[in-house]
């Protein structure tokens, strides 16, 4: 690793508009949390809701397989058969009705979850365990989770809040974990099987495909498959069309695992997504307050991900640990942009390139005797190197003329890092304690440019989190949270220079400090025969929070500039709860109910914080009937949000009046024809109802029509 040279440094590889708040009273009097329901979409998959979800084994938690009730921390899982069912253009979409998150979407082909309040870079995005946050992730609304492939997952896995000691940097408002599908097979002789999903959605005209097959034995399994979105100009409620919102999506992946033994495994995967050309609406139409738009063009194209990676485990028998695990993986995002300001002559390519090599080894030891509690260390250490490359290429229309510029991040930029951490759990009769402390350091490098002087920074500190889960009685946990994460500025919050959405022209500036977080939780967890619910209250402290400032000043163009600052300090609060009733056998009840607050002081002054979701939430029942049919009536619903930061009543997406309220009635169908093949049909927006999510960019679709199939082979 230290001899890699600079410039090639690669180390390694409803239709009625709720009012929100009395519907909230009243379903928070009744609720507790829906557990979202993660039943997995393969072919040896229970495919009943009766599939507990609290019993529900998942990994992101503890870097170890627990269930659900079993881990104090906030968490919600999203399963492949869902995404079969609601057949999202982005995999972000499907946190819509999850406790603790929201949906915002800037235009088709991106958007993000906002987990408590927070979004960006300051949750932790990982795929199979490495990060997908680079050093260009902006700490607002941004593509890039857009570039993970939805129907190449198996779950998503979501902690809701800070997550500092295993996860570090970026874990401050949780973790969001995609794990792609592993198929199994049994005995000496191969096998193989495949599976075929395709959709149709009429509010855009898409067509979306997923092929994919496995073939293998007992130790050894080559997967993958590829995938194909088309999606024309989408309609909007009440019967507009929004033009030019078209745009294609195409991904691929390949996977292989062998077990040269009984004790040890090795993965070995690619995966690749491209969207070519993907319009950014929000600049090509006006918004709120303008009279034109702010561009001509603005095309992401193309934006695209590739990542290659190695998986190592063995099971081991020493005394020093029982499970090693050891990631190497390369991941290469390309951000490249076509613009041209409003009715200015100059035309823009830009050229943007991330690629993070990453390293990362963890030990699972179990210790201690048998005269006191279980105990359980797991610990391990992390490495990252980042290369930035950025360019840009101006071309007058006129004269024809071209000339090369400063890109929107200095070229050449680096963001390292290397964190050793620890996390120890002890486990009684009912009660179970796990703490952990993390040490992260960075050293992040900026190169003299026109507009900024060479910057090195090296930031580092102690992060640590403590968890209580308590078993009241059998089935019911009592749960507590407390945690210290920070986050040091990155390669855009220190260098950006160009054009940003909301008619916004951001300029450097190289003194950041890191942002902290001081996150509390406390809740309830239930798993009985006819309950599940989870419901917490939470609150985050935020210190030196870095987010978006206006300056004052006004570019030529008109746009307004801001740059990345320090606010002072930053106070988030919310309550996540909700409730799933089994009924009888064949019919279950739920309600999910979010509601976050939050305000920021900055010189002194206290105003409401910005992007902050409005109370929100889906309630619907589930019912089966035999082993044949599901059918799944729900609404989707929030409440009006007119608590406006001062960036918020700036941006040309938020009405500075407030975003209204609003309710859509939706309804999932879906049929075992034979063995091997699903159909399902999809309703939504039944009432054809307009109205924009809360921090958006675009209006929501207007009333859907689906049509699915799902054939196995």
């Amino acid at each position: 690793m230290d001899t890699r040279q600079r410039g090639s440094r690669r180390g390694l590889i409803v239709t009625h508009v709720f009012s929100g708040r009395r519907l909230a009273a009243f379903l928070l009097l009744l609720s507790v949390n829906l557990v979202s329901c993660p039943s997995r979409a393969s072919e040896d998959s229970d495919d009943s809701e009766v599939n507990r979800v609290m019993e529900s084994v998942v990994v992101t938690a503890t870097r170890t397989e627990e269930s659900i009730l079993d881990v104090a921390e906030a968490i919600s899982v999203v399963g492949a058969d869902e995404v079969n069912r609601m057949a999202p253009e982005l995999l972000a979409e499907m946190l819509r009705g999850v406790p603790g998150a929201f949906f915002q979407q800037t235009t088709p082909g991106q958007g993000i979850p906002i987990i408590r309040g927070l979004k960006g870079s300051q949750v932790l995005h990982l795929v199979d365990g490495m990060r997908l946050n680079n050093a260009f992730f902006r700490n607002a609304p941004n593509q890039y989770f857009g570039l993970v492939d939805a129907y190449a997952t198996d779950r998503t896995e979501i902690i809701r809040g800070a997550a500092p000691s295993l996860y570090g940097a970026d874990a401050m408002g949780g973790v969001l974990q995609v794990l792609t599908a592993e198929p199994d097979f049994q005995g000496q002789n191969w096998d193989s099987r495949g599976r075929f999903y395709g959709t149709f959605n009429s509010v855009d005209n898409s067509l979306i495909g997923r092929l994919e097959a496995a073939a293998g034995r007992s130790g050894q399994v080559l997967s993958g498959g590829i995938s194909y979105q088309y999606h024309d100009d989408r309609e909007i409620g009440g019967g507009g069309t929004i033009k030019p919102t078209a745009y294609k999506v195409k991904a691929g992946d390949l996977k292989w695992r062998y077990q040269p033994n009984d004790r040890s495994e090795l993965m070995l995967s690619v995966q690749y997504l491209e969207q070519p050309s993907t319009p950014r609406i929000d600049e090509l139409i006006p918004g709120y307050g303008q009279d034109h738009p702010s561009s001509e063009q603005y095309e992401f194209k193309p934006n695209r991900r590739s990542f290659i990676h190695a998986r190592y485990r063995l099971e081991s028998q020493s005394r020093l640990f029982e499970l090693f695990e050891a990631h190497l993986a390369r991941q290469v995002i390309t951000d490249d942009r076509l613009t041209q300001d409003w009715q200015e002559p100059e035309v823009t390519q830009e050229d943007n390139e991330s690629q993070l090599d990453g390293l990362t080894l963890q030990f699972n030891s179990p210790w201690g005797g048998s005269d006191g509690p279980e105990r359980e260390l797991i610990w391990g250490m992390e490495f990252y190197w980042d290369d930035v490359s950025s360019s840009r290429v101006r071309s007058d229309l006129i004269t024809g003329e071209s000339r090369n510029t400063r890109g929107r991040f200095p070229d050449g930029s680096t963001m390292d890092s290397a964190a050793v951490y620890a996390s120890n759990t002890w486990r009684w009769d009912r009660l179970t304690l796990n703490a952990g402390l993390r040490y992260s350091w960075f050293e992040i490098k900026l190169p003299k440019t026109t507009e900024l002087e060479a910057v090195k920074l090296t930031p580092s500190d102690f992060t640590g989190d403590v968890h209580l889960n308590y078993e009241v009685s059998a089935g019911i946990a009592l749960v507590g949270n407390i945690g210290r994460g920070f986050r040091p500025p990155n390669i855009f919050d220190l260098g950006t220079l160009g054009s940003r959405p909301g008619n916004r022209f951001n300029v450097p500036n190289s003194n950041l400090k890191p942002e902290s977080v001081w996150s509390y939780d406390l809740g309830v967890k239930v798993a009985t025969d006819r309950w599940q619910a989870e419901a917490f209250a939470w609150y985050s402290d935020y210190q030196d929070k870095i987010s978006s400032r206006f300056t004052g000043e006004v570019t030529p163009e008109g746009r307004l500039v801001v740059r990345s600052d320090n606010l002072n300090s930053v106070k988030l609060y919310g309550l996540e709860t909700g409730l799933r009733y089994l009924v009888s056998d064949s019919l279950e009840g739920y309600v999910v109910v979010n509601y976050t607050y939050g305000k920021e002081s900055d010189e002194g002054e206290t105003v409401p914080a910005d992007r902050i979701p409005p109370l929100s939430g889906r309630v619907g029942f589930v019912y089966h009937h035999g082993e044949q049919w599901r059918l799944e009536p729900f609404i989707d619903f929030a409440g009006r949000q007119d608590r406006l930061s001062p960036r918020d009543a700036e941006d040309p997406r938020i009405d500075p009046l407030g975003t209204a309220g609003w309710g859509t009635m939706n309804f999932l169908a879906s049929w075992q024809a034979t063995d091997t093949l699903e159909i399902g049909l999809r309703l939504q927006n039944l009432g054809d109802n307009n109205f924009r999510e809360h921090g958006s960019g675009i209006d929501a679709p207007g009333r859907n029509i689906g049509l699915w199939l799902n054939k196995l082979f």
